[in-house]
């Protein structure tokens, strides 16, 4: 990589690193170690191909999706178990509502299977139509509809408390516009 390449991958990684980690917390079902472990290996082999990379962000974030698709395709499970809080008592909540909503979201969301927290992290918070999850994923349109039913009534099971956030999702239509119905 010449100079001018690892000055524009630094650029790159500097302005856009903090919204790729997010992304890949998400996916990991907030444990920000594995994160960042996912988003190094995305920007490891994005390094190596960088002068050939027309749309650097959509390249990384192919590259986050495919590797946590590897992960939880592997035989074999993690015997580490998440908990809320570490044993030595952590630190006091955060009084803010926006911070407790987040943190209620994530402890849901690491509750899901890996393909159902993805399916939700591509739908809701990357914001692809299902077409495109599909394609990500390698499944049919009709898997991401119905793995996205079924985690959402899984995460309104595991966060009741979810419900009171905001208007329940309506459920799907038949028809594939994308108008939302409320009440």
């Amino acid at each position: 990589m010449d100079a001018e390449a690892q000055e524009s991958f630094r650029e790159f990684v500097a302005g856009r690193s903090s919204a790729l980690l997010k992304t890949a917390v998400l996916l990991t079902g907030g444990d920000r170690h594995a994160a960042e472990d996912l988003l190094q290996n995305a920007l490891v082999k994005a390094a190596g191909r960088w002068q050939r990379i027309d749309e650097p962000e959509a390249y990384v974030r192919q590259i986050l999706y495919r590797q946590q698709i590897s992960r939880w395709r592997l035989k074999w499970r993690r015997r580490e178990v998440t908990v809320a809080r570490p044993p030595e008592g952590g630190h006091a909540p955060d009084a803010s509502g926006a911070a407790e909503l987040r943190m209620l979201v994530r402890t849901a969301l690491s509750r899901l299977t890996a393909r159902q927290r993805t399916v939700l992290v591509l739908r809701y918070f990357e914001d692809l139509p299902e077409a495109e999850v599909a394609r990500i994923l390698g499944c049919s349109v009709g898997t991401v509809r119905s793995t996205t039913h079924r985690s959402l009534a899984r995460l309104r099971d595991l966060a009741p408390e979810l419900s009171a956030v905001g208007p329940r999702p309506q459920q799907p239509s038949r028809d594939l516009s994308p108008v939302e119905v409320r009440p």
